[in-house]
């Protein structure tokens, strides 16, 4: 099992970026999908969480109404499009399967916002 997270980046306040996860050695299509992540000195939260055919979303309230989970089960890809980003969106941003708790995580892609 492999997750593989890219697309992050400097960004200014105000920014956005979209966040890619490739995931394999396992059946992508029949699991919920979500994205975490982890600031520095701070535990690792839950952003959003995807249901496994996408119709069903989850939020933080932290990052309701800015960003976006969706996912290709055709390419076996996750996806989160951030806007509105703030200084305290700076995390390394991690997508794993929650109903899949025993598997490695990746290596997460950095967000860092500032001006």
């Amino acid at each position: 099992v492999q997750f593989v997270e890219s697309g992050g980046g400097l960004v200014q306040p105000g920014g956005s970026l979209r966040l890619s996860c490739v995931a394999s050695g396992f059946p992508f299509s029949a699991y919920a999908m979500t994205w975490y992540r982890q600031a520095p000195g701070k535990e690792r939260e839950l952003v959003a969480t995807i249901g496994r055919a996408g119709g069903t979303t989850y939020y933080a309230s932290s990052v309701k109404g800015r960003f976006t989970i969706s996912r290709d089960n055709a390419k076996n890809t996750l996806y989160l499009q951030m806007s509105s980003l703030k200084p305290e969106d700076t995390a390394v941003h991690y997508c794993h399967a929650p109903a899949r708790p025993f598997d490695s995580w990746g290596q997460g892609t950095q967000v860092t916002v500032s001006s």
